[in-house]
């Protein structure tokens, strides 16, 4: 079949990691069907653009600093071929990877879009935990015919599809962007599939700090996502459930250790049990977050024996991130820029809106509560660059 790939990448302060990801791409070995590798700059303030203009082959765009969906709509609206595949600008594609993702979609008669992998040369403790996280998820991902989320570090869709489902990405949203836009085409009946072998390797997050502030975006994010597509909240082909009872239990734990620590502080002037009580409740929600973990530790230590040991205080780190970030994206929601892009076959008033939406709140938090734990999922990862998270600086992520 006579078939054109463009491909697309955003990218914000990427100096450091551009290049390796721009040679990657002009060595693949699917050369003769790739028609275009746009690059589209996010108000980069180093020297992304003058690196990727040194490269042959490569059409630069440049915009102010919107975020990284507003980066992958031009590119798409730019692109000339008839499949666009995404990737992100601190990642280095295998030599095959654009020939990993196309041939499957090509082949399939109902498969509009594909989902890769990750891998991570990493020696950081944090960033060989995030790959093994994601390993958990791939895992999870493999024995299903069809998905309804793909990440865009590794992905590839049909652009007529893209371009018929408002133009590609919400640019209301400035993190987890490729989320909603899995979420929505699925929703609409659009089929979707995981290819394991287009494989990108990755420049994860290699500190607590930088990893609690990945998951307390995707939590917040997410929130906003949820609120759009209320089904996947409880369920979707990339989460594991398991995950969603440890967000339960560390926001829960949080708020009785704050209560013990504040009845703590006032001990001598109320009854004992007061904060007694809480403590042991604290105690006792540990514990059963700790039995949560049981089945990742046993996966890592079969990986990777220092990450398994490590698993346990970074899975709860895990938890309060994503359980405090979806908390504040509940609490302070924001406007997202499609408005309804699944269009309603009745009406909405506005008092069932809001029904509507207490409704998914509540069921979600059930959900992370009473979900039935089942001890198999399996994952690899996907991560930031050192300065930005997708494309968004952290000061710029704190103005929501």
């Amino acid at each position: 079949m006579n078939i054109s790939v463009s491909v697309v990448i955003p990218a914000y302060q990427a100096a450091h990691c551009v290049g390796a990801c721009l040679q990657s791409l002009l060595n693949q070995s699917y050369a003769e069907h790739i028609d275009e590798i746009i690059l589209v700059d996010n108000g980069s303030k180093d020297a992304t653009v003058e690196i990727a203009k040194a490269y042959d082959g490569v059409t630069v765009l440049v915009q102010p600093k919107k975020g990284a969906a507003a980066a992958r709509n031009m590119g798409i609206a730019h692109a000339t071929g008839d499949i666009i595949c995404f990737t992100d600008a601190d990642c280095v594609p295998q030599l095959d990877w654009v020939e990993s993702l196309c041939r499957p979609i090509l082949l399939s008669k109902e498969v509009i879009g594909m989902k890769g992998t990750y891998l991570t040369n990493q020696k950081e403790i944090v960033a060989r935990f995030v790959q093994i996280e994601y390993e958990d998820k791939y895992d999870l991902l493999r024995p299903e015919k069809y998905i309804n989320f793909i990440d865009t570090y590794s992905a590839v869709y049909w652009r007529d599809v893209l371009l018929a489902n408002e133009g590609g990405f919400d640019e209301g949203i400035f993190f987890a962007e490729d989320r909603e836009l899995a979420y929505r085409i699925a929703s609409r009946g659009y089929k979707m599939a995981f290819e394991p072998n287009a494989i990108v390797y990755h420049l994860h997050s290699n500190s607590f700090l930088k990893y609690f502030k990945k998951k307390l975006f995707i939590g917040y994010w997410t929130a906003q996502t949820v609120r759009r597509f209320p089904q996947r909240g409880v369920k979707d082909s990339h989460t594991p459930q398991v995950l969603k009872i440890q967000m339960g239990l560390m926001l829960l734990f949080v708020a009785s250790l704050v209560g013990t620590l504040f009845f703590g502080a006032l001990a001598a002037m109320l009854p004992a049990f007061l904060w007694g009580g809480l403590a042991l409740i604290s105690v006792l929600l540990l514990i059963a977050f700790c039995a949560t973990t049981i089945p990742f530790v046993r996966k890592a230590w079969g990986k990777d024996k220092a990450v398994a040991l490590a698993s346990a205080p970074l899975l709860a780190v895990r938890g309060i991130a994503l359980s405090l970030g979806y908390t504040w994206g509940v609490l302070r929601p924001t406007d997202l820029a499609l408005k309804d892009p699944e269009p309603q076959t009745q009406p909405t008033s506005l008092l069932k809106k809001g029904v509507n939406a207490f409704g998914s709140t509540v069921g979600l938090f059930v959900t992370i509560l009473m979900t039935p734990f089942k001890g198999k999922a399996k994952m690899r990862r996907v991560e930031p660059s050192e300065e930005a998270v997708d494309g968004q600086s952290p000061a710029e992520l704190k103005k929501l």
